[in-house]
């Protein structure tokens, strides 16, 4: 905590973040209308005392909508990059550990899918499995895993030569109490680090799709969907369109120096 509160850029991420969570937490609360109501007088207006962010193309409340979809746009990128954690961290534990064979097999199949952009890779994946949230999510999740497991795979590299994996090993233990007891508990800081910072890019996929409208569907309050919804009208209320995206940049961003601000710290050679 110390070293986090002498690193601007983290705190700034701190900040961000807890603005965040602030409306993922109360954001239902905070809203003074329903996202869903349709106010025909007050089409594509301004900020004003009624409507602090304005108001959409049927007149519904811009910050009613933004604090409702904070909920689903923040857990989007949270539960795809928990999946793609998890599954890319066993995937390059077992082939650091194991090596040999086994680990060039899977490393060569993880350089192909590599070769592919996330984003292009996650809409091949919801393009085969349908449009929806669950698709979506998933995709993104798969997209992350090579990536994930190739960070996994060379914190692996660098810890199983110790001595207490050495000893370990020699004691006869099995490979799999090696790896939750031994291995994985001495390389989950660059994966911690990583995944912080994967977040903010699942945020900016799920957005993505939504957009496109693979991700979430009508009258979801995602704030990808928002922006897809009221493109047509940002001429006449750039509003519409500002503050979902500003919402989406700010998530990102707070993600991205918190990550940054993880890895300088744990890193003892950055912190010098």
């Amino acid at each position: 905590m110390r070293e986090l509160l002498r690193h601007p850029p983290g705190i700034a991420g701190a900040v961000l973040l807890a603005l965040v969570a602030v409306a993922v937490l109360l954001g239902p609360w905070l809203a003074p209308y329903d996202p869903q109501a349709f106010h025909p007088a007050a089409r594509l207006q301004g900020p004003s005392a009624a409507y602090w962010l304005g108001t959409d193309q049927f007149g519904r409340d811009l910050f009613s909508r933004l604090m409702h979809g904070a909920r689903a746009t923040i857990l989007f990128g949270l539960g795809a990059t928990l999946i793609g954690v998890a599954a890319g961290a066993l995937i390059g534990v077992t082939a650091g550990v194991t090596g040999g064979w086994v680990d060039s097999l899977i490393m060569r199949i993880l350089d192909g899918l590599l070769a592919v952009p996330d984003l292009l890779f996650a809409l091949l994946i919801v393009t085969v499995l349908g449009g929806g949230v669950q698709q979506a999510m998933l995709a993104v999740a798969v997209a992350f895993t090579p990536g994930m497991a190739r960070i996994a795979r060379a914190a692996v590299l660098s810890i199983r030569t110790r001595e207490y994996v050495l000893a370990a090993i020699a004691r006869g233990e099995s490979a799999a109490w090696i790896i939750g007891r031994e291995v994985l508990p001495n390389a989950v800081g660059p994966i911690i680090v990583e995944a912080t910072i994967r977040v903010a890019f699942a945020i900016m996929i799920g957005a993505t799709l939504g957009f496109l409208g693979l991700g979430a569907q009508p009258p979801s309050t995602e704030w990808g969907l928002m922006v897809a919804e009221a493109r047509q009208f940002m001429f006449r209320n750039p509003f519409v369109v500002a503050v979902p995206g500003v919402a989406i940049a700010i998530a990102a961003m707070g993600f991205n120096l918190f990550g940054d601000a993880l890895r300088d710290i744990l890193d003892p050679r950055r912190r010098r």
